[in-house]
């Protein structure tokens, strides 16, 4: 079993806005595999088969700063490995639209992923990060605010990549979504 979890703020004020490309990538999955969520594990969680394999796509509810929690309770009631748990999360880091797989690492500064590493006790999660351009001011408002028309064009693709990215890993492994996904 995988678990694919995307970060992001619950909530109507939140969707759109740059933090929530983890969960904008899960609901594309979830349109693309028909998965509907059920509030579980502090969480929203649907599942499916993917190549014979159940799939687990998970929104955690707790907000970005403490998603390692909904993490944390889903790995633990599955028994599952740190190995087995791919996160999706926005990068002020990288240029925007641009995808970087990971087998593991660290924070790189992400809130989020900070508190599912503390909360796993584990740096060795494969990651998807997505990037959301350099903040012009300060780093708050430019994860909390929303994307412009024109780049919502470029994330709009970038998401669908890391959709195909995701089903990549789960049906070829993260070598190969890395070599296929990643900038040269």
């Amino acid at each position: 079993m995988k678990i694919v979890l995307g970060i992001g703020n619950p909530g109507t004020k939140y969707a759109g806005t740059r933090h929530n490309v983890g969960f904008m990538v899960i609901d594309e999955l979830a349109g693309r595999y028909n998965i509907n969520f059920k509030d579980r594990f502090k969480g929203l969680i649907g599942e499916t088969i993917i190549d014979g394999e159940k799939i687990l796509f998970i929104k955690p509810l707790t907000y970005v700063n403490d998603s390692g929690r909904c993490a944390f309770d889903v790995v633990n009631f599955y028994k599952s490995t740190v190995q087995d748990v791919f996160v999706i999360c926005d990068d002020v880091n990288l240029p925007l639209g641009k995808i970087r797989i990971r087998k593991k690492g660290s924070d790189g500064g992400h809130n989020g992923l900070k508190s599912i590493i503390y909360n796993l006790k584990s740096e060795d999660f494969p990651r998807i990060r997505i990037g959301t351009g350099k903040p012009q001011h300060d780093l708050v408002s430019h994860v909390l605010g929303r994307f412009t028309q024109e780049e919502m064009t470029v994330m709009a693709q970038s998401i669908n990549d890391a959709v195909d990215a995701v089903e990549c890993m789960i049906k070829d492994g993260i070598s190969t979504a890395m070599n296929r996904y990643n900038p040269n």
